[in-house]
């Protein structure tokens, strides 16, 4: 198995990564997420998306996007930390942070098969879906009901 290590990359490496997968006949996946305090609720997210594809790119927000998304006090930890914890998961395979509050940069970029969002949305609420079918892709609903939350972490650890 890679280290976590390994798995960081650029999006410029990200890319042809993905495209030596695909010329080996793998599909591929995306999930993104800002991942500040890695709980329960992320890891079914990530599992699920690997589900749906061979291989899985994490997206993971940078700094100052989980700022402009979560607030003041966010993140928790920085960008490196956040990407390094996601990519020792065993269900990704590639890791990239990425400094823009959506993901139509990495989904133009990437083009992968599969773009995988959280409970929280449905197929037509995902901001980015005209995006992912304007190439051929298609959008999937993963991971458990949305009832793991970092904000209430962090208000728990608080109190």
């Amino acid at each position: 198995m890679r280290s976590a290590l390994a798995k960081l990359g650029t999006l410029d490496e990200v890319v042809a990564r993905v495209q030596e997968a695909r010329a080996a006949g793998r599909s591929v996946a995306l999930a993104n997420g800002c991942f500040d305090i890695l709980h329960v609720g992320h890891l079914r997210y990530l599992e699920g998306a690997r589900a749906e594809a061979d291989v899985l790119v994490a997206g993971v927000n940078g700094d100052a996007s989980v700022r402009r998304l979560k607030g003041e006090g966010r993140p928790i930890l920085d960008a490196r930390e956040r990407a390094l914890l996601v990519a020792a998961l065993r269900a990704v395979d590639h890791v990239v942070v990425f400094e823009e509050d959506d993901v139509t940069r990495l989904l133009l970029a990437l083009k992968p098969d599969v773009h995988c969002k959280g409970t929280d949305y449905t197929p037509e609420s995902v901001p980015e879906r005209d995006v992912v079918r304007s190439y051929g892709g298609r959008v999937a609903i993963v991971g458990d009901a949305k009832r793991h939350a970092t904000r209430e972490l962090l208000q728990r650890i608080r109190a």
